[in-house]
């Protein structure tokens, strides 16, 4: 039996059936649907969902439109689901803070896999007793609360943004490829063709930054990937 709550947001009903009858098959027995914006973030207010597929395509407001307003209220692991898929399209749902993207048509072990593999990443990630908070100069990461500081001032960030932030906490001054960090990061094979980490790394330079255009913390060694460069000196505190 899995515990993982999730929400399927998808105006096909089709496509609804689908996913919960072989989800359910998978021993997944939260589930809930919607078949737009506005039952979609009324469920997102009242549960808390570990994982949100969601259509992009929606009647009235769209999934890149109400993909932010998710955000604010829930750390849930987003796929969006489309048949949009362009570059552009995928570019523009990382920047709206989905975590995934699954395209149309799909077959649906896939999706179930993506989410199996989430769900086993996310249990793996137990949090050492000597290793509670991590500081570097003027950023501090409570792995505890989840609670990220930067000079002082509480700052907000999607989970994965959160998560690829915390990869490089547990790794400062060490070069990574792209395909080491979304393998470590998101728990899957990389494939070469994705820019999921690129977004990331953008987004979460826009946190931790002064100057997210020249970034001195988040390095880009071209040709080869990034790494973490902190000022300050590391620090653990238990």
């Amino acid at each position: 039996m899995q515990e993982a709550r999730l929400l399927i947001v998808d105006d096909e009903q089709s496509i609804l059936h689908m996913l919960k009858t072989i989800l359910q098959k998978e021993d997944f027995i939260h589930i809930d649907t919607a078949t737009n914006a506005e039952d979609a973030l009324d469920l997102c207010n009242k549960n808390r969902y570990d994982i949100i597929i969601l259509d992009v395509m929606l009647p009235g407001r769209s999934g890149f439109d109400i993909c932010p307003l998710i955000r604010d209220i829930s750390d849930a692991h987003i796929f969006f689901l489309t048949a949009r898929s362009t570059d552009l399209d995928k570019l523009s749902g990382f920047a709206v803070g989905a975590d995934d993207y699954i395209t149309k048509p799909f077959n649906p072990l896939e999706v179930v896999a993506r989410i199996k593999a989430h769900m086993r990443w996310k249990s793996g990630k137990a949090v050492p007793t000597s290793q509670k908070i991590y500081q570097f100069g003027d950023i501090t990461v409570d792995r505890i609360s989840g609670n990220v500081t930067v000079k002082g001032k509480n700052v907000e960030m999607p989970a994965q943004v959160y998560q690829l932030l915390l990869f490089f906490c547990k790794h400062p001054n060490q070069l990574f490829s792209k395909a080491q960090i979304y393998e470590n990061v998101w728990g899957e094979t990389y494939l070469g063709e994705d820019n999921t980490v690129m977004v990331h790394i953008r987004k979460l330079r826009e946190k931790i930054e002064d100057d997210p255009s020249s970034p001195k913390l988040l390095q880009t060694v071209r040709g080869l990937g990034y790494k973490f460069v902190p000022a300050g000196g590391r620090h653990e505190i238990s």
